[in-house]
């Protein structure tokens, strides 16, 4: 992100506040209050990485992802957490998102605003003594609609090149 474009003014505040108020609809598990933050034309992406050497362009493997979705992919995994068939999260995973370094800069609209946080994900599973952590930058398009924000774009940006947990069925 450009530190030169970074804003600092409300919107920064309220942003970083819906951001909150968005982990604490995925903690609680609320998956159909979380389409309601979503737009039309969401891309959600969360991209392979590979360890590579410094001289490398990226380490993001082009055309490989743990998830690549829009806003309809979307609504069928809330759709599916929804019912018996969702075996991987029957009991549903206890998860905490901590959500932190938030900046906020303008986005290629007047009304969209392109945001980058850090991201730590624990989940714990029924009564297993193991638990997960991802840790991983989000790079977010946040887009201003009528009186509130609504996401219209995140790209996941993993830490771990070799995600260990046993789904990712976790919205992030």
């Amino acid at each position: 992100m450009n530190t030169q474009t970074v804003i600092a003014d409300a919107s920064v505040r309220e942003i970083t506040e819906w951001l909150f108020m968005e982990a604490e609809l995925l903690d609680a598990g609320k998956y159909r209050e979380w389409l309601g933050l979503i737009t039309e034309d969401l891309s959600y992406v969360v991209p392979l990485r590979v360890t590579r050497e410094r001289e490398a362009e990226t380490d993001i493997i082009k055309g490989m992802s743990h998830m690549d979705d829009d806003a309809d992919s979307m609504e069928m995994r809330v759709l599916r957490l929804e019912t018996e068939y969702a075996w991987a999260e029957d009991p549903p995973s206890r998860s905490r998102h901590f959500v932190t370094n938030v900046r906020v800069a303008q986005g290629d609209s007047e009304d969209e605003f392109k945001v980058a946080s850090n991201l730590l994900l624990y989940r714990t599973r029924g009564d297993e003594p193991t638990y997960d952590v991802l840790s991983g930058e989000r790079r977010d398009v946040i887009r201003r609609v009528g009186d509130g924000f609504r996401l219209a774009g995140r790209v996941v940006l993993l830490d771990q090149t070799t995600v260990m947990t046993h789904n990712l069925a976790l919205i992030m």
